[in-house]
């Protein structure tokens, strides 16, 4: 990783601990977000995974009049550093832990890849 990639890298991450520390207050069921990035096809590789703790919560976000906060959240605060996402509705993805449990036996490394 070359120096200037550590330094993106390190803002995208104080960027979304904020978004995190935030959701957590704000929207139930949600848990934790994580990020995956290919610094050579940068910034359309940028992915943000955001985990719910379970279906039922997950589809009650989905459903709710809110359903896109989180999105909308995560594009500007990425924004605010810089960084455009430029398919946001490809680039953000919701999950669960359940459906980790279910079809992953629980490991986040092998659902993410």
């Amino acid at each position: 990783m070359r120096k200037s990639d550590k330094k993106i890298e390190n803002h995208i991450i104080k960027v979304l601990t904020q978004v995190c520390q935030s959701a957590l207050e704000d929207i139930d069921g949600f848990e934790w977000l994580t990020h995956t990035v290919n610094f050579e096809k940068f910034p359309e590789s940028l992915k943000i995974v955001c985990i719910f703790d379970s279906n039922i919560k997950l589809a009650n976000y989905i459903k709710s009049a809110n359903n896109q906060d989180l999105a909308a959240l995560i594009t500007d605060s990425l924004a605010d550093i810089g960084i455009q996402l430029k398919e946001p509705k490809n680039q953000i993805e919701l999950d669960s832990e359940e459906n980790c449990m279910l079809y992953h036996a629980g490991n986040w490394r092998k659902r993410l890849s």
